[in-house]
């Protein structure tokens, strides 16, 4: 017979504790134990044949059997498609697209003639229906049902037997053998394994939406990230079109691959020249503006980076970094104080990645601290030129990775000259080199300094 007793669960590790405390014994993490139901069942028995060990060399290859999505840019981070028997976890903020996306994805592989299963728990068959009607997937082989009850959802892989499955969300189901209400701890974990399991025995690519917490990860016990082969984070600024999707964890390939979708009123599309899309509004001519050729994976942007320097009557003047880290901009102004000879200190900084972007390069340091130089000075940078480079804290200009990639993607958009550090090689074809050992150097070549 079951017994019932109330536990303070860690939403981080899944460790329980007999009353509440602000730091879990398991894990360390601060303020993760929520109170809920623990119901106690008596053991399992085990049934069925244990598995058969055998050589390696026997063992299928599933990332053989990769399927196209039916979307460039996510069979792009994906590395091909979805491998049958995976469960992928997709994750993101309120409103930023998942449920668009994944839509988008299930009616895709529907036209290819394969069965979809989509699961909605938090919209009604009727909603799910117009926005598929808006996306253009209305196709036969693509199935709708709403419902959040495990096994009734099991139930349906029976009836339906699709080849791929959306879950929109794991947090709305809910197994009626647990006393715990939908989106606790012990449901999503138990709801998960289940699906795992069950996708792992029937060969169904299945997929996963999750939502995320205010600090941006994904809500839920950890134990979830673990029990899935892949995870993908979808965000971007819900102010402008452009989302990004990456992959931080894929058994079935590498998480290098970054994908770029332009959300408008037909849903998502692909964005087949991201630095013309970062680039198209750009004013040349302007102090305070650089264009920086980034990495983000394995593909090369060239974004706008702009800064504004303005007196402050303020004692501490304000800092303020849109798509840049505002701990390395405090770094790049002190560098500039220091050691280019800048008066910084008492005025007030705005940066920004334009366009909604968000750059975490170190590559980009060397643009950000010229277009602060720029904006102070007023003496914008030539038009033909962009920057490229990682600054130290004695002032040097340090080799990035993916330089070819960088500067072969500048040579592509137009752009003649290129700020970059003393040891990098030879340039692209159309491409002239000025190489900077120091930011006080890039400043001079810039023409960016005092008069």
């Amino acid at each position: 017979m079951a017994r019932t007793r109330t536990v303070h669960r860690c939403t981080s590790c899944g460790a329980a504790a007999p009353k509440w405390a602000g730091r879990c014994d398991g894990c360390g993490e601060w303020n993760t134990l929520v109170e809920e139901l623990d119901v106690r069942e008596a053991p399992l028995a085990v049934t069925g044949p244990s598995a058969i060990a055998q050589p390696i060399a026997d063992v299928a290859d599933e990332s053989s059997h990769i399927r196209s999505t039916g979307l460039v840019e996510v069979d792009r981070v994906l590395g091909g498609g979805l491998v049958p028997g995976s469960v992928t976890l997709v994750g993101g903020e309120p409103g930023i697209g998942k449920s668009t996306l994944l839509l988008q994805l299930a009616g895709a592989v529907a036209e290819a003639g394969q069965r979809a299963l989509y699961v909605s728990g938090e919209e009604s068959a009727s909603q799910v229906r117009g926005r598929a009607d808006r996306l253009g997937a209305l196709h036969d082989e693509l199935w709708l049902v709403g419902e959040t009850v495990l096994p009734h959802v099991l139930g349906q892989l029976d009836e339906v037997k699709p080849e791929v499955v959306v879950i929109d969300s794991v947090q709305t189901l809910v197994n009626p053998e647990l006393s715990s209400a939908p989106g606790s701890v012990a449901q999503v974990r138990e709801c998960a394994h289940a699906l795992v399991q069950e996708a792992k025995r029937r060969g169904i690519a299945m997929l996963l939406v999750g939502h995320v917490t205010k600090e941006g990860t994904l809500a839920g016990p950890r134990v979830l990230e673990h029990v899935v082969d892949t995870v993908l984070e979808f965000d971007g600024d819900r102010q402008h079109g452009l989302r990004l999707l990456r992959a931080s964890k894929h058994r079935f390939g590498p998480t290098s691959e970054v994908g770029l979708l332009q959300m408008d009123e037909m849903g998502l599309a692909p964005v087949d020249d991201p630095s013309g899309l970062f680039l198209a509004d750009r004013v040349t001519g302007v102090s305070g503006s650089a264009v920086v050729p980034t990495v983000d994976g394995n593909r090369p942007l060239l974004i706008e980076v702009q800064a504004l320097v303005a007196p402050s009557q303020l004692a501490t003047p304000r800092r303020s970094a849109q798509g840049l880290d505002q701990g390395r901009l405090a770094m790049l102004l002190a560098v500039l104080e220091r050691r280019v000879g800048l008066p910084l200190s008492s005025a007030e900084v705005y940066a920004l990645a334009v366009g909604g972007a968000r750059i975490l390069d170190p590559g980009a340091d060397a643009g950000v601290a010229l277009a602060v130089a720029s904006s102070l000075t007023g003496n914008a940078l030539d038009d033909d030129l962009v920057v490229i480079g990682e600054v130290g804290l004695g002032g040097e200009l340090r080799h990035v990775s993916h330089i070819n990639r960088r500067l072969g993607e500048a040579a592509r958009m137009g752009f003649r000259r290129a700020i970059v550090p003393h040891a990098t090689g030879e340039a692209p074809e159309g491409l002239t080199l000025l190489r900077a050992p120091t930011l006080s150097a890039a400043v001079r070549l810039a023409d960016v300094g005092p008069s």
